[in-house]
């Protein structure tokens, strides 16, 4: 019995977002310092790092929007294209076996046409393929 544990994905995946949000913190904290040996106040550098917050808040709150407007015009285009199909759809081309029988190349076979002439059973497919 093998007594490692192993790690999850989800786990994993928890972990990778976790040491991306430190390397952001990170980087925040690298330019406010670079900032500060600039020359910057304190006070420029914090409100610097805030209005760059906000401003990836804002571009991300617009592309969500964007998206969900594009979802909601699909789901409404679905909607519409479900509202315009007829209550009984056709989705045998033919009224009955007699209409079938006259389309050009019908082969009793492929529709399991048992009535018809040329109908060959597949054990009598089989029989006679051996008796020759």
């Amino acid at each position: 019995m093998n007594t490692t544990t192993r790690i999850r994905t989800a786990e994993r995946f928890g972990r990778w977002l976790g040491r991306g949000w430190r390397g952001c913190v990170r980087g925040e904290r690298r330019v406010s310092a670079w900032l500060v040996d600039k020359g910057a106040p304190v006070v420029v550098t914090a409100t610097l790092v805030w209005v760059v917050k906000l401003a990836v808040l804002g571009v991300l709150l617009y592309v969500a929007f964007w998206i969900a407007l594009l979802l909601l015009f699909m789901v409404g285009a679905g909607w519409a294209a479900a509202a315009n199909t007829p209550e009984e759809e056709k989705w045998w081309p033919f009224t009955d076996l007699t209409e079938l029988r006259k389309k050009s190349g019908y082969d009793p076979n492929l529709y399991n046409d048992a009535s018809h002439e040329l109908f060959i059973d597949d054990r009598q497919k089989f029989i006679s393929v051996f008796r020759h």
